[in-house]
């Protein structure tokens, strides 16, 4: 199955982010489309450089995360975040290696 196609990746967040009365205790992720890459490098997501993740994220999460929430999270919960977007990036062979 293509990476395009699948679900969104569910990511439970360490710290849950407070929002008005809410708490966003989980965020899904979903693949990004190459014009939801735009002014970013990949190997800096691959590296999980924490710009490149805190621009991309709310690009891409529902409930989507706001450029403040993420510079204001956690580093735990980013940490979570990055891996999930770095996992999104490799190519299906390595990351079926990975997961096993």
């Amino acid at each position: 199955m293509s990476k395009t196609k699948s679900k969104p990746v569910t990511v439970k967040l360490p710290h849950p982010i407070a929002r008005s009365e809410k708490s966003i205790e989980s965020v899904d992720l979903r693949v990004p489309m190459a014009g939801e890459l735009r002014g970013l490098t990949l190997s800096d997501l691959m590296r999980m450089d924490a710009a490149s993740a805190c621009a991309l994220v709310p690009r891409i999460s529902s409930p989507a995360l706001t450029k403040e929430e993420m510079a204001a999270m956690h580093p735990a919960n980013l940490l979570e975040l990055a891996a999930t977007v770095a996992g999104f990036l490799l190519p299906e062979d390595q990351l079926e290696a990975v997961n096993q």
